[in-house]
Formats: C-alpha cells, sequence, structure tokens
C-alpha cells in the first residue's frame, strides 16, 4: 500500500497545459535551461582543467637548510650522518639525472641533473667535497645537498654534469677519491646554520681566516657523450634518454667548471669486510668467508693502535664486486664496503 501523500496532479497538469498553450515562453524558459547547463558544464570543464595543470605544475624552487640527520636504515643497512672533517675515503661513485630532475633533495633545493652536485649517505647537506676520477685523474668540487646512494657498492651519486667533466658518463661508474674541503663546507654550515638542524653547542666553527690552498686549474671541455646510461645500481633498468647537453641546457657555471687534473696511479678493487682489534677475530671472520671467495688479513696502525682488516680481493671488475660484497652482507655483514686502493 502506498502510504505517501498523493501529488496534486490536477494542478500539475494544469500548469503543463498552460505552458503548452505559451510556445514562446515555452522556448524562452528552455534556453534559459540549456544556458544555465552548458555554463555548469563548461565551468566544471574549466576547473577539472586547471586542476590537473596545477598538479602537475613543478614544486617551487625551496631555499636549501643545514641538515645533518638522524640515523636511518635502507636494505637493512644502517646509515648514521655525522659531521666528519677529515672524511678521505675511495670506491665507486655513479651518476643520476632525468628520474629526479627538478625533485626536491634532501636538504630542501631542487636538483638540477646540469649542476654540479652530489648525493652522499652521511655527510651534513650541504657539504663541499673534491672528486677524483682516479682512472683518468680529472677532479671537481661537488655541493653535497641529496642523501643516496643506496646501491651497497657506491659511496657517492654526482649529478649528470658532474660525471660529464669526471669523463665517466658513458660507462656509468668510475673509481674515485671523495675529499671533504672542510674550510668550505663549515663555512656554508655557517651560513645555513640559523633554523637548521645543528645542536645548541656543537654547531661548526667558523675558520674564514684560515689561509686557503692553492690549487692549480685547467678549463677541460666535457668529454663526448652521445649515450644515456643508467645509475649502474644492480638490478636498475636505465632511465629515459635525456636530452642532449648544449649551451641552452647548461648553466655557464657548470659550462666553466674548472676541472683538475692530478696523475693517474694504478688501482685496485677490495672488499673490506671489516677491522678488527683482535687478530683472532679477523681470522673467524676469515674462516666463515672463505667459501665464498680467498680472504686475506693484514694489519695496519691507527693512532698508534694495530687493527687487522679483513678483506676480498683484488677483485677484477666492478661488477664482480657489487656481487662479492651482495654474498658478504647476505653473510651477516652490513658494514662491508667497496675500496679502492
Amino acid at each position: 500500500m502506498n502510504t505517501s501523500k498523493p501529488q496534486n496532479t490536477g494542478k500539475n497538469r494544469g500548469e503543463a497545459h498552460k505552458m503548452m498553450r505559451s510556445p514562446v515562453l515555452f522556448r524562452l524558459a528552455s534556453a534559459v535551461l540549456l544556458m544555465f547547463v552548458v555554463s555548469g558544464c563548461a565551468e566544471t570543464q574549466f576547473l577539472a582543467h586547471y586542476a590537473k595543470r596545477f598538479s602537475n605544475i613543478e614544486a617551487p624552487p625551496s631555499e636549501g637548510r643545514y641538515k645533518v640527520g638522524k640515523p636511518y636504515q635502507i636494505n637493512n643497512v644502517w646509515y648514521y650522518p655525522a659531521e666528519d672533517p677529515s672524511y678521505d675515503e675511495t670506491g665507486i661513485a655513479s651518476w643520476y639525472g632525468p628520474n629526479f630532475h627538478r625533485k626536491q633533495t634532501a636538504n630542501g633545493e631542487i636538483f638540477d641533473m646540469n649542476e654540479l652536485s652530489a648525493a652522499h649517505r652521511t655527510l651534513p647537506m650541504p657539504s663541499f667535497v673534491r672528486v677524483t676520477n682516479l682512472e683518468n685523474g680529472r677532479s671537481i668540487e661537488l655541493r653535497v645537498n641529496d642523501r643516496g646512494p643506496f646501491a651497497h657498492g657506491r659511496i657517492l651519486d654526482v649529478s649528470r654534469r658532474a660525471a660529464q667533466l669526471l669523463g665517466f658518463e658513458n660507462q656509468g661508474t668510475a673509481r674515485v677519491r671523495v675529499q671533504i674541503n672542510r674550510e668550505k663546507s663549515y663555512e656554508a654550515a655557517n651560513s645555513l646554520g640559523e633554523g637548521g638542524e645543528i645542536p645548541p653547542g656543537e654547531g661548526p666553527i667558523k675558520i674564514a681566516s684560515m689561509k686557503k690552498p692553492v690549487v692549480t686549474t685547467e678549463n677541460l671541455a666535457p668529454p663526448p657523450g652521445t649515450t644515456m646510461v643508467s645509475r649502474s645500481t644492480p638490478g636498475m633498468t636505465s632511465p629515459p634518454a635525456a636530452p642532449e647537453v648544449g649551451s641552452a641546457s647548461v648553466t655557464a657555471a657548470a659550462a666553466e667548471a674548472a676541472v683538475q687534473v692530478v696523475p693517474v696511479q694504478p688501482t685496485n678493487i677490495f672488499i673490506q669486510v671489516g677491522a678488527f682489534s683482535r687478530w683472532d677475530n679477523a681470522n673467524r671472520v676469515k674462516a666463515i668467508l672463505s667459501s665464498i671467495a680467498d680472504v686475506n688479513i693484514s694489519s695496519f696502525q691507527v693512532n698508534g693502535a694495530e687493527l687487522f682488516r679483513v678483506r676480498i680481493g683484488p677483485v677484477a671488475s666492478i661488477e664482480q664486486a657489487d656481487g662479492l660484497l651482495e654474498s658478504v652482507i647476505s653473510g651477516g655483514y652490513p658494514d662491508a664496503r667497496v675500496m679502492v686502493d
């Protein structure tokens, strides 16, 4: 049974009948109604169009800040960011570009693959480091403003432009030495320190009065490069082709970067498992890893104390080093790393 209130069908029919008897009025009402419908659709399309446009707009450039950061874990490996005024390390560097271009870095800057910058896992941001390609002697200074690389066998990711100037864009990786510029890094920390993450009383000291070293440099043209390569992370596919580098896409500062050239010495690649204060502990690790590869123990001095270093190598190639390193890490030694001597 329908219990709803009956509609006044007679009145409705009468109004419809009057409308039918007034065709001019009917057409006028229809036109007005159509105009509202079309206007509503147009407005909806307008809003949808601009909402989509706004969603695709790149983030505006943000001002970078000084940042050390807290310990973090990637792929079961812990990293401990800290100020390290004596940082000097050898290893394998890779590069990154199109997939990260115009995206925000870890300290709030905007990454530009045509500028001279780098990503490091633990150094404060920004820091300034001198990176030397141990394979061809080219050396440039880079600004660290991002975190990475997170492939176990890499110590530094450089921008595409830096890889060009260092001469390893095509091959994707290089044996490098990374040395911090202590004075310039501290000056950068001081200039960005306010409002940053420097603990009270533990901020960097001002050393602008220190004597600056004299460096002889030479302006070199970038090496020819025609093929885009990957970041050489194991298992990673090649990124899409990057635009060709030309005067329109590379800033003047990057194009005129001073490349220092140093003599090239022969180097070897090793997997360093760890350093131990007791020989018996080092020997125990050697016995455990002997099924993976040939392991050797060597002693060295640090601040007058003797330590015993456990290493695998020398290794024939970066690819072989990557495979061995993964096996060592999976075997319970997450602090193992690739190093170059």
